[in-house]
């Protein structure tokens, strides 16, 4: 079985089958160049001419060539290649032709796969019937005599009728051979002329560019909103823990920060995981979910550190700053925060915050003064600030973060200035 395998294996198989398929998608252009030869003068015995056949196959394969410039018939011709061809898919494009070489690759794919299919599928039907016809005349005295008056004498010789069975088979072998090299040919020819294009690859590496750029900003949204509600739930709990015996109600307090906290964050976490879930566009990347400056205020509630909060203008209005750039914002000082917990210092208050709408800028400047670590912190972390520096890039804005020499000494300072609009070029 090894040894016909080529001829009669499933990939075989399934390339003979792509070629019929060719060969009925043909059949359409077919019959119009047939109506073109008769319209010529060449109508009488049509079916039974060969020149005529010949003649409405050249007429139909211009057709064929046409139809081969409609964008979706790279993705048919994929999609039936990548199942019957036996090629690996990652050679093939995806979507549909829209640059000019992917045009012209494809009307000739095309144009080579009806082609091939059609004298194939003409083969097969006819060559079929007839071999086995041939293969059967020793054993059907009926064949015989339809044979005699249509043929040669010699059909009834001994000699023959022996060799009958083997010219048959032979006829089948033949037929196959055929059939395999077409099958072959096609694949061979089908990366050439079905694979990406130059033009394919620069769109396929800016998807995945897009799509990473999604998944990091996911990550960046995961990262801060839950980094900071972990600091902030670990602080009150180990807060309230101390003083569980000595002061009741300030533990009533911590509870319900915790409470609003995780209810926050839940939400928050459901949001961006339904992101995650579904297959969303690239494009979608803004509309993430997410709060914005106008809910600073419950954020620093709950934040777990006393922060003295001063606002130039109006930071939440919409009209004022843009959504896009207000998400962010929020983020950047929640991380800022988050920081504060993990390294800020045990004088009141730990942090001073300033949020500034200039006139094409939003400032944000977040001090707190060094001082001794806390007893309990969130393991692991060491991406926020890397975290901020992004969302400042993304939106052309900038940041600083470091030890800063103010004016009533040293304290841990971040900067961050962002565009109003939330597009770089527009800023000064």
């Amino acid at each position: 079985m090894r040894l016909f395998a080529p001829l009669i294996g499933r990939r075989a198989r399934l390339r003979w089958l792509h070629l019929i398929i060719g060969g009925a998608l043909l059949m359409p252009y077919f019959l119009v160049g047939t109506v073109l030869v008769s319209m010529a003068g060449g109508g009488a015995g049509l079916f039974s001419s060969v020149p005529a056949q010949l003649a409405a196959f050249a007429c139909a394969l211009p057709m064929v060539a046409v139809s081969g410039f409609f964008p979706l018939v790279r993705p048919l011709s994929v999609a039936a290649a990548r199942a019957l061809c036996g090629v690996p898919p990652a050679l093939l494009a995806d979507g549909p032709a829209r640059t000019r070489q992917a045009r012209v690759r494809t009307t000739a794919w095309f144009t080579l796969h009806l082609g091939l299919g059609g004298i194939i599928s003409g083969i097969t039907l006819a060559l079929t019937p007839f071999a086995l016809a041939v293969a059967g005349l020793p054993f059907s005295a009926a064949l015989r005599e339809s044979w005699l008056a249509a043929g040669p004498e010699a059909l009834g010789e001994p000699w023959a009728l022996a060799l009958a069975p083997v010219a048959g088979l032979a006829m089948l072998v033949a037929m196959a051979l055929v059939a395999a090299g077409a099958g072959e040919l096609l694949a061979r020819r089908v990366p050439v002329l079905l694979g990406p294009t130059p033009e394919d690859r620069l769109a396929a590496a800016e998807r995945r560019a897009a799509d990473l750029a999604v998944r990091n900003r996911l990550a960046r949204e995961l990262h801060d909103s839950v980094g900071h509600a972990l600091s902030a739930v670990t602080l009150q709990a180990g807060a309230a823990r101390r003083v569980l015996d000595r002061d009741p109600e300030f533990v009533r307090r911590a509870l319900t920060a915790i409470e609003e906290t995780t209810r926050r964050t839940v939400g928050e976490l459901d949001a961006v995981v339904g992101l995650l879930r579904r297959d969303e566009e690239p494009g979608d990347a803004d509309a993430a979910y997410g709060p914005g400056l106008d809910a600073l205020d419950g954020l620093l509630a709950h934040c777990g550190v006393p922060v003295a909060y001063e606002r130039e203008g109006d930071p939440g209005d919409p009209r004022v700053v843009v959504p896009v750039v207000s998400r962010e914002a929020y983020r950047i000082v929640q991380e800022g925060l988050s920081n504060v917990l993990r390294h800020g210092g045990g004088s009141t208050p730990i942090a001073r915050l300033l949020v500034a709408v200039r006139e094409r800028e939003l400032e944000i400047v977040m001090e707190n003064p060094p001082g001794e670590r806390p007893a309990v912190v969130r393991p692991g972390g060491g991406r926020g600030l890397r975290g901020i520096a992004e969302r400042a890039a993304l939106l052309g804005g900038r940041s600083e973060a470091g030890p800063y020499e103010g004016t009533d000494g040293s304290t841990w300072r971040l900067a961050v200035r962002l565009p109003l609009t939330g597009r770089p070029e527009e800023r000064s």
